[in-house]
């Protein structure tokens, strides 16, 4: 067996057995097969594509490649997005399916690109510590019932290696191997109860609906392959999610929505992902579940539960810094708003500061943009349409100006949530 033979093997269109699947990653892990090699092999995959057989084969040695966690405790949930721009839910989420009696073991990660990361947006809140050990993760969340931190522990480190060198081949866009490495992960992560946040749109890194099913179909088939309980949520990305795009802001954002004071669609989209996640591991209806999410959003639990979270993890919400200056953008026109591009939004962002490029770059946590509007608004001249929060960096007016489109025909407001597949 060698690597040459089984990249012509998939240039050909023939399925590769597990154990063959199972020599490419071990050997490109110990440096047999080099770099090189595994990028032709990655983009014969991203051209051909892989076989259900295939996909679910390679997520199992990518998930047994390093440590599996067992945290040993029963009613473990958790959730991952494919990302977003002002994509904050995950800080909103935690805290309220915590607040029910659901465990939440969480490890997330950094932002690259247009979209921003959680672990970034939490070091926002002074002392807040996005590292800890095993056993000091594990008491956090039988004691407080929620701890969230950045990747921990050797696991899989076949992806790890994977995504890198993907990252750097354009074979990022691949279903067969996001699939692959979202689902190793998460099942790396011992959660029993999984419940995927899956972006479509201009600022996801999914944009088309067929595709996204595609994708979804095979996690689900994957999740129960390994005796999980699973749902993916398609959720709409065309523009961003909420008003604040950044990290600071976002977390402040997120704050306003356990209060009850939040944007209408993160909102909405907290109490229906945290819904499913209840109904899955409390083992009840999903309108028992949406219940009691909702009242525990309106009766203050969860907003209690994320203060306890945040303290137990060394975080001080009453100090959390927004850019000293500030920009005030208005509408040049008069009508509704038809779209709001998310992908720029995202980038724009990034230049101001609040994201990277490469995984090394240094962000500035206090900046950032908040609109004041969503697609399907009407706007006069001169009304606001946002306030650029900044240090150094700075974009134009007519930059952002140029994320958002008018027509004289009243615009529907967008659908947020597409579809649920289980």
């Amino acid at each position: 067996m060698n690597i040459l033979d089984l990249i012509d093997k998939k240039e050909k269109g023939e399925k590769l057995t597990k154990e063959q699947l199972k020599y490419i990653v071990d050997n490109y892990l110990n440096g047999t097969i080099k770099d090189y090699q595994m990028s032709a092999f990655l983009t014969e995959i991203d051209i051909l594509g892989l076989s259900e057989e295939e996909t679910i084969n390679l997520t199992d040695i990518m998930l047994h490649s390093g440590e599996i966690l067992n945290l040993g405790i029963d009613n473990l949930a958790d959730k991952h997005s494919t990302g977003g721009v002002g994509d904050k839910t995950t800080i909103a989420l935690a805290p309220l399916v915590a607040s029910l009696n659901v465990k939440i073991a969480k490890m997330s990660g950094r932002g690259l690109g247009h979209t921003g990361g959680t672990i970034d947006k939490l070091e926002s809140i002074q002392g807040f510590k996005t590292s800890m050990s095993l056993d000091e993760f594990k008491n956090q969340v039988n004691e407080v019932g929620l701890a969230l931190v950045g990747q921990m522990g050797n696991l899989v480190p076949a992806d790890k290696k994977i995504y890198a060198l993907r990252d750097v081949t354009g074979t990022v866009d691949s279903i067969d191997l996001i699939a692959s490495s979202i689902m190793s992960k998460k099942l790396a992560s011992g959660a029993k109860n999984i419940v995927i946040d899956l972006k479509i749109g201009s600022g996801a890194l999914v944009e088309n609906l067929e595709e996204a099913k595609t994708l979804a179909n095979l996690m689900v088939k994957i999740g129960k392959a390994n005796n999980k309980n699973i749902a993916c949520v398609l959720t709409n990305m065309d523009e961003p999610l909420g008003y604040a795009v950044g990290n600071s802001i976002e977390v402040i954002e997120a704050i306003d929505t356990l209060k009850g004071k939040g944007p209408e669609d993160l909102t909405n989209l907290v109490i229906k992902l945290g819904a499913i996640m209840a109904s899955m591991s409390l083992n009840i209806t999903l309108d028992k579940a949406l219940e009691k999410t909702k009242e525990n959003l309106s009766n203050g639990k969860a907003y209690q539960k994320f203060q306890e979270w945040i303290k137990a993890q060394g975080g001080d919400i009453k100090n959390i810094q927004i850019a000293k200056n500030s920009q005030t953008i208005t509408s040049k026109k008069e009508g509704y708003i038809k779209s709001i591009n998310a992908l720029e939004i995202g980038k724009l962002a990034r230049k101001l500061g609040a994201g990277r490029l490469s995984k090394d770059d240094k962000i500035d946590l206090t900046v950032g943009i908040i609109l004041k509007h969503k697609v399907g608004d009407y706007i006069k001249k001169n009304d606001e349409l946002a306030t650029i929060f900044y240090n150094e960096k700075q974009i134009t007016e007519k930059q952002l100006l140029s994320c958002f489109t008018f027509t004289e025909e009243k615009v529907e407001k967008p659908k947020l949530i597409i579809d649920i597949i289980k």
